[in-house]
């Protein structure tokens, strides 16, 4: 028999409102009100208009320039601020009608008509939302930046010359070559009107972002795009000069998108292009938006790029099916909305509402626009898409023939076509760099074989390399010199191999790097040996490498050879990634946050055990982390000429005193008997003899650590003498001044060196009776919180 489950008779959860009976409200409490309306922060609202300002001519501008009915811009414009902005991935990207869609849109519509190119939109978009739901965003991004860029500046090329033939007053054509052909005679009989306009607008463009002074600086927050297409509409509104005009026909009579009609494979290859230019730009916009708020203190983390791909491909289907421009995020826009101090999607969202209100109310003004203001403006765009920056980019790296055949192929033969060159052309560059490998062999004048290998080390360099090394002789001395960061499994074999042998009939075998640094060998556990690994975990800004340690040489240790192969190591591996932070640091000026004012102990790392990097702290460290009170230094004045310039020049928010478990100033402090010489080490740490008298006091409490006792006298007069330096420092003046203005903080920090432990000094806690100070550990939840 089935168990009985009571149930609630008095249940009403499931009444409407009206049947539902009501408690009668609680004495001083306002009624419920109805659902609230999303709270806008300030900085959004500013923002949301400033891109507002910058999207509105350029997304007039595109549609233009694809030959597109001119409400497709807006419309694109709005699908991408409303439904990009909210389902996206990266909420501070804005979204739109791109420069980098022009070329591709103009062909569609050329060979398919309009209403199967939005149809094409729609499709495109339902390819994302796939891709999007199967997690292959990531993947997009393994495509060469030189073919990005090399696609980009083949689109701006082709948009500029493009554009040029309105901007002089006639009409392009469809392709390149024959605009190219044709604009001799453009320039032999250009139209007055439409360049006088067009070069009002390019010199508002040009200049309104260099405009000196104040009032310069305050008329620069209105965007130059707006300035400059405001500037040519009114003179020829004034000028009464008759010329094309923007034309926005009646939102009655906007087509929608149809069914697509063409053959089925270019039908496909139109989808596929579509798709794939709207990904890579949008996803290589999300991931500029992370580096552009990266040094935000609000910073919301990375962009999801499989939802910035959903959200885009719900953005085309929408855009499509109302009959606008495919969308995908746009560069000059998003960095608009970030430097205009947007923290959340709101701004993006809002831009399209804001557009949506210029389409419905402010048509009449927008027909006085001149549409060579507008190719004008799409022209500046295009030839900024050929990035002076990129191009150095790429011959620094060696990839400059990528970039070149992809933008000539996306010119001459289309983006999709171009864009396939250009990946051929890097997979070619790749083998090449594989293949080539330049292997020699010399003798020294000491009788050391030397083999060095130029290049990355692959199977197809073995042949090479075992010919080398079987030419060494038997029983010989031999230096193996790698220079490449790659070495693939046959040539490690190969290498294993021989060295394994030539050790076994009496020679000696060396790996070594360029610089000439010893290179860790394997070891096996068959043969009884463990392998030892000495990492060095320094910050996170900090490249990690794994280094074996060197034999030192007969006799002892060479400290200067030390030195110097540290210094070779950072110019090799560390230097090139903080060069660009150093150089920054160089330019601004040191801005800590904090002064660190620490032990001179070798095993203090203050960058590891703070997680911070250069520019971060402004670090002061002696011998026992003393504070020597004022008046008290007799001539050392190093401590507190730190402590002024931190606080009254630098403006930290805070200063931390560490200590450290085995500190040796302590035990001399505990060991150092009355009287004697004085020593400038003794002369030195009487500035904590008032922490010893502080521990011996028998009216105060010991200072605890995490709840437990100290470990032994030596570890408590450590944590005492953080407690005394904090009060030694309270009597600086410029401190003083700080705490009592609540510009500053003091904290007490106890670093535990065997345990890698981290301890700071509650003050709330040690007001507790018969406690004392009481250090508590620092957890890492944060840690175990995050997944991997």
């Amino acid at each position: 028999m089935p168990a009985c489950v009571p149930t609630r008779t008095d249940d009403s959860s499931h009444l409407p409102d009206e049947g539902r009976p009501h408690s009668p409200p609680r004495p001083g409490r306002r009624p419920p009100r109805g659902p609230r309306l999303p709270r806008v922060a300030a900085a959004d609202l500013s923002a949301s208009i400033a891109v507002f300002l910058i999207a509105l001519p350029l997304s007039l501008g595109i549609a233009l320039a694809t030959g597109a009915p001119l409400q497709a811009g807006l419309v694109a414009a709005a699908a991408g601020g409303l439904v990009a902005g909210r389902l996206g991935g990266a909420p501070l990207q804005v979204s739109g009608p791109a420069a980098g869609l022009t070329v591709v849109t103009a062909d569609l519509i050329q060979q398919y008509g309009w209403r199967t190119t939005c149809a094409i939109s729609v499709l495109a978009g339902l390819v994302q939302l796939g891709l999007g739901f199967v997690r292959v965003a990531r993947s997009a991004l393994a495509v060469s930046p030189a073919i990005v860029h090399g696609m980009l500046a083949g689109i701006g090329i082709t948009i500029a010359v493009a554009q040029l033939h309105i901007v002089l007053g006639g009409s392009p054509s469809s392709s390149v070559v024959d605009n190219v052909r044709q604009l001799p005679a453009q320039l032999a009989s250009p139209q007055v009107a439409a360049m006088s306009m067009s070069a009002l607008t390019l010199t508002f463009l040009l200049a309104w972002p260099r405009l000196p002074g104040r009032v310069g600086r305050t008329l620069r927050t209105v965007p130059a795009a707006l300035v400059a297409v405001t500037a040519a509409t009114a003179t020829a509104a004034v000028a009464g000069l008759t010329l094309p005009k923007v034309d926005l026909p009646s939102w009655r009579s906007h087509a929608l998108a149809g069914l697509p009609e063409g053959p089925t494979l270019g039908l496909l290859a139109a989808v596929l292009t579509t798709t794939l230019v709207c990904s890579v730009q949008s996803l290589l916009g999300a991931v500029a938006v992370d580096k552009l708020t990266a040094r935000r203190p609000a910073q919301q983390g990375r962009s999801d790029l499989d939802r910035e791909l959903l959200g885009q491909g719900a953005a085309n289907i929408v855009s499509g099916s109302l009959g606008g421009l495919p969308v995908a995020g746009v560069a000059v826009r998003t960095s608009a909305n970030v430097q205009a101090g947007a923290v959340s999607r709101n701004s993006t969202m809002l831009h399209g509402v804001w557009v949506v209100v210029a389409a419905l109310l402010m048509v009449p003004l927008l027909e006085l626009i001149p549409l060579a203001a507008l190719a004008s403006l799409v022209m500046a765009v295009g030839i900024q898409m050929v990035s002076l920056h990129h191009i150095r980019t790429v011959t620094r790296h060696r990839e400059v023939l990528v970039y070149a055949v992809t933008t000539l192929g996306v010119v001459v033969l289309g983006v999709l076509e171009g864009v396939t060159l250009g990946i051929a052309m890097a997979v070619g560059v790749a083998l090449h760099r594989l293949t080539r490998t330049r292997i020699t062999r010399e003798v020294a004048p000491d009788g050391v074989h030397h083999v060095r290998v130029r290049g990355q080390l692959t199977f197809l360099a073995v042949p090479r390399l075992s010919r080398a090394l079987h030419q060494v002789p038997a029983g010989a001395e031999a230096v193996v010199e790698l220079d490449g960061s790659f070495m693939d499994h046959a040539a490690y074999e190969s290498l294993h191999d021989w060295q394994s042998a030539h050790i076994t009939r009496g020679g000696s075998v060396e790996l070594t790097g360029r610089t000439g640094a010893r290179l860790a060998e394997p070891h096996t556990k068959e043969a009884g040996q463990t392998s030892h690994c000495h990492c060095r975990p320094w910050t996170p800004w900090r490249n990690h490498h794994c280094e074996s340690p060197e034999t030192p040489p007969p006799g002892g240790l060479r400290s200067g050879h030390q030195l110097a192969s540290g210094i070779s190591s950072f110019q090799r591996n560390t230097a090139p990634l903080v060069r660009g932070e150093l150089a920054r640091l160089a330019r601004e000026g040191q801005r800590p946050s904090q002064l660190f004012l620490t032990c001179a102990d070798s095993r203090l790392v203050t960058s590891m055990i703070t997680s911070s990097g250069p520019g971060d702290l402004f670090v002061v460290r002696n011998v026992g982390n003393l504070v020597p009170p004022p008046g008290e230094e007799s001539g050392d004045d190093s401590v507190a000429a730190a402590i002024e310039y931190a606080v009254e020049v630098l403006q930290v928010r805070s200063i931390t005193v560490c200590g450290h478990s085995g500190c040796g100033a302590m035990q001399a402090l505990m060991n150092t008997e009355p009287g004697g010489t004085q020593t400038p080490l003794k002369r030195w740490l009487r500035h904590g003899l008032p922490s010893v008298e502080r521990m011996a006091a028998k009216d105060r409490p010991w200072t605890r650590i995490a709840g437990r006792a100290p470990a032994d006298a030596v570890e408590q007069l450590c944590l005492t003498n953080v407690v005394q330096q904090l009060e030694h420092l309270r009597a600086h003046e410029a401190v003083g001044r700080a705490l009592e203005e609540g510009a500053l903080e003091l904290h007490g920090m106890y670093f535990h060196v065997g345990e890698a432990q981290a301890y700071l000094l509650t003050e709330a806690s040690s007001q507790d009776a018969g406690e004392g100070e009481i250090f508590d550990r620092v957890a890492a939840t944060a840690l175990h919180d995050t997944p991997a």
